[in-house]
């Protein structure tokens, strides 16, 4: 199992920005996925972006235009950076990876994201 360690969440006013990190512990080798999913109080965890270690990107509705999911293959990193923060995006964000013939994820455990209105 690969550890995820995530940083860079915490407190932001509505409009601002956050950049979120997650590192995992030893390379990952093969085709994968990783990226971040969300889940606020009372609500089912829900995929916000996700990128292939080939690059491609895919995002929730809510985040397109907003948020940028980027990664760092040498360094074992993705990233999700997050402008014009809104109140709805607060939850605790949770970092995953989804290795080559893995049919489970691997999780982070999970940074809090708090938007102020």
């Amino acid at each position: 199992q690969v550890q995820l360690v995530e940083s860079g969440g915490g407190l932001v006013q509505a409009g601002g920005s956050l950049r979120l990190s997650c590192a995992a512990s030893e390379r990952i080798f093969g085709f994968n996925v990783m990226g971040w999913f969300r889940q606020a109080p009372g609500t089912q965890r829900e995929l916000v972006a996700s990128i292939t270690s080939d690059g491609i990107t895919n995002y929730v509705d809510s985040a397109k235009g907003r948020f940028i999911i980027s990664r760092d293959n040498a360094k074992n990193t993705v990233y999700l950076q997050m402008n014009s923060l809104k109140p709805e995006d607060t939850a605790v964000y949770y970092c995953y990876v989804r290795r080559q013939f893995a049919t489970i994820n691997d999780w982070g455990q999970g940074t809090q994201v708090t938007v102020s209105s």
